[in-house]
């Protein structure tokens, strides 16, 4: 035991969430929180006889002194702590493969409002989230803590991660020049690309990304800010994509790049302004990594469409619906061998030539790859899908105490209806016509739908099946299924 062990501390209720630790800053979230959460995770590493650790921070306005108290929590207990700064959630997995540590905390965020932040933990060997957050509460109830002089070490991974993302492109530059060459029968044009960091974090990295790859690139809002002055960096809301959508108009561009907060969830845009969702996009990915690893399962969270699971049907793979979730979704990749996992939110998981952690400046490579090797506009690509009608992510408000409790009371609305329904995360009703989803968000006090049918007739009466069953438990109804 420490000279920590006679304090008492205790993390609001609310910040210990499924798969990250997360909350409002000064409000729900504290300073020594960070301090106490590396005293207790400290604990939990040196018990299992690991001792090195990696940490970085994305570029709110708390994130630097969150990342200092949290530095000196795990020195304090005798860690040897690589610091590779300020970037994206994925460099900071990335460093701890490069670095052989044994974990990693990245301070972020994420997507949420400027004033929240929080804690994303890893280990080497697999994701720490669930029972493993909930049992640092545990051993800080205990003060269970080490006391010992670790090692700081400030390490600049920036560069490292960049190479290791563009040993992928087959448009690096000094690696493509026969793409700058003109053939009669087969003629290749310059690609013309647009990014979006939204001022989140991985904003340096695009720009190194976009420096060193055969393109004609237009960057929006590169700077790292995080008081996020332009718009808000989340992707899976239409709104956000508006400036990116202008810009690809604008210079004709093949595609539009955008990332969230923390550059761990990629959105695209088409050559003609359309937005690419996160399950259209696994297509793509899917068709790609099936060529060369037929049979292979590829796994799709439950907001998916059902087009994305016909699709790698057809091209030779096993399709897998899993829960939401990052921690969830990689987890079961580890257990079932899977090359490519994706959900609709734009978290994409590689694990044929990466490592199989979501990164979507990562992602961005593979999908530019595909629109070059392409004799077909990214637009041609998307029209090429079977047609259906659906409805973008739907969030309705629903308190943090009471959104589990909701998705419940909903079961029992339909069983005693006799409908049926599959229950793997939250409520995903199949009729002949469609599908809606309900369930809760386990980052935000909200319920998330989705609805997908075969027309627009059709989509509004699975808008209206599911209004009616919201508006029976009382929940306010958003302007998305009136």
């Amino acid at each position: 035991m420490n000279n920590d062990s006679n304090l008492k501390h205790t993390f609001h209720k609310s910040i210990l969430r499924a798969y990250d630790i997360r909350g409002i800053y000064n409000e729900t979230l504290f300073d020594n929180d960070a301090y106490f959460l590396g005293k207790s995770f400290a604990g939990f590493l040196k018990k299992n006889y690991q001792n090195k650790i990696a940490i970085a921070c994305d570029g709110r306005l708390s994130s630097p002194i969150l990342k200092e108290r949290l530095l000196q929590g795990l020195v304090n207990s005798g860690l040897y702590v690589f610091d590779v700064g300020l970037g994206p959630t994925p460099m900071l997995y990335f460093a701890v493969n490069h670095l052989n540590c044994d974990a990693g905390i990245m301070i972020t965020g994420s997507h949420n409002p400027g004033n929240h932040n929080g804690f994303k933990i890893t280990l080497k060997d697999r994701p720490f989230y669930g029972k493993d957050i909930a049992n640092l509460a545990l051993i800080l109830e205990d003060a269970d803590f080490y006391e010992g002089q670790g090692v700081l070490e400030i390490h600049d991974i920036k560069q490292n991660y960049a190479e290791r993302i563009l040993q992928d492109s087959i448009l690096q530059k000094g690696e493509s020049e026969l793409l700058n060459e003109v053939d009669e029968f087969n003629p290749r044009k310059k690609l013309k690309i647009a990014w979006d960091a939204g001022n989140g974090a991985g904003g340096e990295i695009m720009e190194i990304l976009s420096e060193n790859i055969f393109a004609e690139n237009f960057l929006l809002f590169k700077e790292i800010d995080g008081t996020f002055p332009n718009h808000h960096p989340d992707p899976t809301v239409p709104k956000n994509l508006e400036d990116l959508i202008a810009e690809v108009k604008k210079h004709n561009c093949d595609l539009g790049i955008a990332f969230d907060g923390d550059a761990d969830r990629i959105g695209v845009v088409d050559d003609e302004g359309e937005i690419i969702w996160g399950d259209q996009l696994m297509v793509f990915f899917a068709r790609e990594i099936l060529a060369n690893h037929p049979n292979s399962t590829i796994i799709a969270d439950v907001k998916a469409s059902n087009i994305l699971f016909d699709e790698i049907k057809k091209s030779g793979g096993k399709p897998l619906m899993w829960k939401t979730g990052h921690s969830l979704i990689k987890a079961k990749m580890k257990e079932t061998n899977a090359l490519l996992a994706g959900e609709m939110s734009g978290h994409i998981f590689f694990a044929d030539k990466y490592f199989g952690f979501d990164d979507a400046l990562y992602s961005a490579i593979r999908l530019i790859n595909i629109v070059a090797n392409s004799d077909k506009k990214l637009s041609e690509l998307r029209k090429e899908l079977v047609k259906t009608f659906s409805t973008p992510e739907i969030r309705v408000e629903c308190s943090e105490e009471n959104k589990f409790q909701m998705v419940e009371d909903l079961k029992k609305i339909l069983q005693k209806n006799n409908e049926k329904f599959d229950d793997i995360d939250g409520i995903r009703s199949t009729t002949e016509i469609g599908w809606w989803l309900i369930r809760a968000s386990n980052t935000q006090p909200v319920l998330v739908a989705r609805c997908e049918a075969d027309s627009l007739e059709n989509l509004q009466i699975l808008k209206n099946n599911l209004r009616q069953k919201l508006e029976f438990c009382q929940l306010t109804i958003p302007e998305e299924l009136q």
